[in-house]
């Protein structure tokens, strides 16, 4: 039975996210490059995952039976490294490093990170490395659960439907991905590029259970997460719809903030409406 969610955790869970996205855009523009549009969008899944759903120890971040986290889509790291330091995985004064020469926060994270379980490769190779993840529990006889995010542009990517196909053959339901669907990738527009519709049936031909929902909605995430734990037999996808570049009035559907950091004058803008 799916438990009830309190409204004054999803108030907390929702200042968290508003926290996160500041920490965002400060790296970023600190920073002078990296890619704000994708962090934003992705920021209520991982303020969900790591204040919430996920289990782990950030004294001992390597504990044997914590839950794994991937970030398929390596170059949205900001709002995952804003959320390993909330979590208290290395103090907050990193975070201003972030692509700087000698920094432990590069362009895509990496195991030189606390928290970080492999590094992010190329795009389209995360669901495959969340499954060695997932099988391993089973040979292990751990009971973890294994979370991968992944871009909607990155499932173009070939390899993400065989890994897709294996999931499902060994019956992950350990496994939970869950797309970031914005709509756009460093091109375009993807259903310009390469459309990927009707994209729930697809996954639900490849035999995984499918959860579609508002990226954004904590409630409706929180929900999401919850029942992916009780689905035996199959792994979850979790369809987020998200806004590119969420929060930020005028970075929200705005292809250019794709892999543009922001100005000065930009992230003073953005953050006073993040207040």
């Amino acid at each position: 039975m799916i438990k009830t969610i309190d409204e004054k955790e999803i108030k907390l869970l929702e200042e968290k996210a508003k926290q996160i996205r500041r920490l965002v855009i400060q790296m970023l523009a600190q920073a002078g490059s990296g890619h704000p549009g994708g962090s934003l969008s992705i920021t209520d899944v991982i303020t969900c995952l790591y204040f919430k759903v996920m289990r782990y120890n950030p004294k001992e971040p390597y504990w044997q039976d914590r839950d794994r986290f991937h970030l398929s889509k390596g170059h949205c790291c900001p709002a995952l490294y804003a959320a390993l330091s909330e979590a208290g995985y290395f103090p907050a004064g990193h975070l201003l490093t972030l692509r700087k020469f000698g920094s432990i926060l590069q362009g895509h994270p990496d195991r030189r990170v606390p928290g970080v379980e492999v590094a992010s490769g190329s795009l389209g190779q995360g669901l495959s490395v969340a499954l060695g993840m997932s099988l391993a529990a089973k040979v292990d006889t751990r009971d973890y659960r294994v979370y991968c995010v992944m871009g909607d542009g990155e499932i173009q990517e070939g390899n993400i439907w065989e890994a897709a196909m294996a999931c499902s053959h060994y019956q992950r339901d350990n496994l939970c991905a869950i797309l970031d669907y914005n709509g756009f990738q460093i091109d375009g527009c993807t259903k310009e590029i390469m459309n990927l519709e009707p994209v729930t049936d697809k996954w639900r031909s490849f035999g995984w259970h499918t959860i579609e929902i508002n990226g954004h909605d904590i409630k409706e995430l929180l929900y999401a997460f919850e029942e992916a734990k009780t689905i035996k037999g199959k792994p979850t996808i979790i369809i987020a719809h998200t806004i590119k570049g969420k929060g930020v009035s005028f970075m929200e559907g705005v292809l250019e903030f794709h892999g543009r950091a922001p100005t000065k004058e930009e992230a003073e803008k953005a953050l006073k409406e993040l207040e």
